[in-house]
């Protein structure tokens, strides 16, 4: 018996976006893509480690109080693992509150302090990694929200590694720009994210940030 050739009609651009359109949850899922698109982009940053950790040495700045505020504007935006926790925590619902908000900064300010007294934690990084992890089980429902703030007092621990040494004035304006920059970042989230995502949105962005959580550790520990 002879086959019957199978003849395809072409994909054009009005087919591919009814397929989509038709496809359950893909609204949801282009609407996040959009809304982290721009986080994508920013992970090669992390392949420059002098950048991602300390703003003044690839710019070659002398240290002073205007340097140490600049290092701290900058920190959180050049390591993106720090500003994929940051800006998802718009979606698990922290920072919806000045209160709640307010509560994040100081933990996260705490934890930069008992990185300068007590620095050198083993394996802070690779944490800092799995923390992402950490907050993609807290999106799917997994794990309890409270399990975060820990984790975004780690995230303030090494965010403090990059001043080690230094004098107290320089210190004091990078623990200041520092906490500038994660106030405006968690306020940059809940605008993004007034809407909140579909259960399976939210499903989706748990995975993806489960992924690279895994994908930042594993970069961590054969580094």
């Amino acid at each position: 018996m002879r086959s019957v050739p199978l003849i395809r009609e072409p994909l054009s651009s009005q087919n591919a976006r009814r397929i989509v359109h038709n496809t359950p949850g893909a609204d949801q899922i282009l609407l996040m893509l959009k809304r982290f698109g721009l986080l994508a982009a920013l992970i090669p940053l992390a392949a420059a480690p002098a950048l991602a950790h300390h703003p003044m040495e690839g710019m070659g700045l002398e240290l002073s109080a205007l340097t140490g505020l600049i290092s701290g504007l900058a920190h959180p935006l050049l390591g993106p693992d720090h500003l994929l926790f940051l800006l998802v925590l718009g979606v698990v619902g922290w920072q919806r509150s000045l209160r709640s908000a307010l509560s994040l900064l100081a933990v996260g300010l705490g934890g930069s302090a008992l990185g300068l007294i007590w620095p050198g934690l083993p394996g802070a990084e690779l944490l800092v990694s799995l923390s992402l992890v950490l907050e993609g089980l807290v999106l799917s429902g997994r794990l309890p929200s409270l399990l975060l703030l820990p984790a975004f007092a780690l995230h303030g621990y090494v965010l403090s590694a990059s001043v080690i040494g230094w004098e107290a004035t320089p210190i004091a304006a990078y623990l200041f720009g520092l906490l500038v920059s994660q106030g405006l970042l968690l306020a940059l989230s809940l605008s993004l994210l007034k809407r909140s995502l579909s259960p399976q949105g939210r499903l989706w962005l748990a995975g993806a940030l489960v992924g690279v959580g895994a994908a930042f550790s594993w970069a961590s520990l054969v580094a």
